[in-house]
């Protein structure tokens, strides 16, 4: 009791001198006893009391003391007390700000980012999305010394690393290059020049863990390891196999396995052994990686042929591979070729490989005849393997001299036909590769001097027959193959553009449309920020349903309004005015003759439908498989079932009255 008198004297005398940080510490020093004592709403009035500033009054209010726990009520506070004219702030979407504004009066904080001038936040966001960043960061290096950092960034990019790593904290490399291109550090182009060199520093240094695997952290230890006993005997108590792993190869590549006595190899061999086991049956990948480290050591158990067993059942060396790292593919292949007989396994399975396997195979093995003839009788079937097709269009000065492979017409036509239509996992990075390589003007011109006129002819007729490539990029390749020989000119076929009409619909449906945005505007979304402020009141936001499924609910409501309000500033109201009956188009009235009778549509606007009264949108598919048609025209007729029959148009009338009627604006509705 005597203490909570004292801090009340306490309080009350940093109340009467206005010391309103002497009275911010002391409750934040003593916040377990005043929760006990005082309501959140007392503390808030403490504050208050303390001091005169309006900034500090409006933060004091905008913490939520009394509608979150006192604790994060403290935390919110403190925050908004660093934010300061001037102060560097740190946010995960817009990267480093300047705070230029802090608005009492409407609670905004208004921060310059470099890619976005002027951003407002509330103070509750403010809390949420920004920090002030920590001292050394790389951002702020930038901006305190661009020389610095540009110099690092350029000669010493594993230094580099290191400062993102310890800016960020360990990740991915997936996520190191993430950031390093968001934030403009490195051009995409640049990445992979960037990282080979930074790895190549990285692996010297002793205080980086550079994973096997690219979905693996990148770490960054506080010390250097001594390999001494203690290591020694924490490496063999070590049940992780992925650890065990790592451990050797950090060991093995600080030279220090060559010198190494029998009884530490011995612990090794012991412990890799285990790993192995462990590994069996859980992580295919993760086993042959281990079976080449037990290999490459020197050890015999298990035996390599044990371990190839394992691999060969159920093609688990081609789940192994497409999950290794490329660079460890290679050495993973060598190690399971080690005859004639298993050289066949592997060549008889170029099919099921990734794409990173496929070109090691060719790479180690593509000498010996049989397996370019393993190649070519892939690549001689109907629909050749993706991999397969990738690799030799990409690389065809490599495979130029296989005489066993198909003709280049016969591979490109595969070429073509791969970048044809919807793909998905690997197969689409594969298409998008050929598309790629189809874009390119110099492959394109190697292409054509390796084909005689003939060929050439092909494949140019072959290529422009594919009408599933993208129409836009598909034009641009057609143009380039006849810039490249204009002798193919003879042989473009013009195809005659369809009519396009203007993005309109009834004053009907655009009433009704703007009626909806403005209940999304003005109901909607405010009855969901005051659902997303209730539910901060049920506590720690991280485990807080009702809070997630508000901001979930928020971030859907302002896609929504981002897409409406787009729409309608795209699509006008009208009544097609302009519509005329030598052919269908929004505006009219048609009647069709299908195998099951006469059937009668009104087209109208895009956002214009009414069964009941035969109105149907002019984007619904029927609508615009009849656009353009005319009087005895027949045309493709989708029924309920995705199944497709043949209709003609039989006539094309004006719209009726009770059509007319229907596209007015309804009553008490404006425009």
């Amino acid at each position: 009791m005597a203490n909570t008198e004292k801090l009340a004297s306490q309080l009350n005398e940093c109340v009467e001198k206005h010391d309103f940080l002497g009275a911010f510490t002391l409750i934040k020093e003593n916040q377990e006893e005043l929760a006990k004592k005082l309501q959140s709403s007392g503390v808030k009035e403490t504050l208050k009391s303390a001091t005169s500033d309006r900034l500090i009054l409006s933060f004091v209010d905008g913490a939520l003391f009394g509608e979150i726990p006192l604790d994060k009520a403290l935390v919110a506070l403190e925050k908004l007390l660093s934010f300061k004219l001037g102060s560097l702030v740190l946010s995960k979407a817009w990267g480093l700000g300047t705070v230029k504004k802090l608005d009492y009066f409407y609670k905004r904080i208004t921060v310059d980012f470099t890619t976005k001038r002027g951003h407002q936040f509330t103070y509750s966001a403010a809390v949420d999305m920004l920090e002030s960043p920590p001292e050394g960061h790389i951002l702020v290096l930038r901006q305190a010394d661009p020389a610095h950092f540009e110099d690092v960034l350029k000669n010493h990019p594993g230094e580099f690393v290191k400062l993102v790593l310890k800016s960020y904290g360990d990740m991915p490399i997936l996520k190191l290059e993430d950031i390093c291109l968001q934030n403009n550090f490195v051009k995409s182009a640049n990445w992979k020049a960037f990282w080979d060199a930074a790895r190549t520093e990285l692996r010297k240094d002793a205080l980086v863990e550079i994973p096997a695997k690219r979905t693996d952290p990148i770490r960054l230890k506080a010390s250097a390891e001594d390999y001494g006993d203690g290591w020694l005997t924490a490496f063999s108590h070590e049940t992780d196999p992925k650890l065990i792993l790592s451990s050797v190869r950090e060991y093995v590549q600080q030279g220090r396995f060559k010198t190494a006595d029998e009884e530490t190899k011995a612990k090794f061999k012991e412990r890799l052994s285990f790993a192995v086991t462990a590994a069996r049956k859980v992580d295919d990948a993760l086993y042959a990686r281990l079976a080449c480290e037990v290999v490459s050591l020197g050890f015999s158990t298990p035996s390599a042929q044990e371990m190839r067993d394992y691999l060969w059942e159920r093609k688990r060396f081609v789940a192994a591979a497409a999950q290794l790292p490329s660079r460890e593919i290679g050495a993973f292949l060598r190690f399971m070729a080690h005859d004639a007989q298993a050289k066949a396994k592997l060549y008889a399975a170029l099919g099921d490989f990734c794409f990173s396997a496929v070109s090691e195979i060719a790479e180690n093995f593509g000498s010996e005849n049989e397996c370019r003839e393993a190649f070519a009788s892939f690549m001689k079937q109907p629909k050749a393997p993706a991999t397969l097709t990738t690799l030799i269009v990409g690389k065809y000065e490599f495979f130029e001299q296989w005489e066993q492979l198909p003709s280049l017409i016969t591979i490109l036509t595969h070429a073509i036909a791969l970048g044809e239509g919807r793909q998905s996992g690997e197969t689409l990075k594969m298409q998008n590769i050929v598309r790629r390589l189809f874009a390119n003007t110099d492959w394109l011109k190697k292409v054509f001097e390796r084909l005689n006129e003939g060929d050439r002819a092909l494949f140019f007729e072959r290529f422009q027959a594919s009408i599933a490539w993208e129409a836009s990029t598909h034009h641009a390749i057609v143009v380039r193959m006849m810039k490249i020989d204009p002798a193919l000119e003879s042989r473009f076929v013009k195809v005659e553009k369809k009519k396009e009409y203007a993005r309109i619909t009834s004053p009907r449906s655009f009433a009704l449309k703007k009626k909806e945005y403005l209940k999304l505007i003005n109901e909607d979304m405010p009855a969901n920020v005051k659902r997303i402020e209730f539910a901060k009141s049920y506590g720690d936001l991280s485990e807080n349903a009702e809070y997630q499924y508000a901001k979930d609910e928020q971030r859907a409501l302002m896609q929504k309004q981002s897409l409406m309000q787009a729409d309608l500033e795209a699509v006008k109201p009208g009544e097609f005015a302009d519509a005329t009956l030598d052919e269908v188009m929004p505006g009219v009235t048609v009647v069709v003759e299908t195998k099951d009778g006469e059937k009668v549509w009104s087209i109208l606007g895009e956002w214009d439908n009414d069964l009941e009264m035969g109105i149907i949108s002019s984007k619904t598919r029927v609508a615009m498989n009849l656009m353009g048609k005319k009087v005895g025209d027949s045309f493709e007729l989708p029924d309920v079932d995705g199944g497709v029959s043949f209709a003609s148009v039989k006539e094309i009338k004006a719209l009726s009255d009770d059509i007319i009627q229907w596209m007015k604006v309804p009553e008490g509705l404006a425009i």
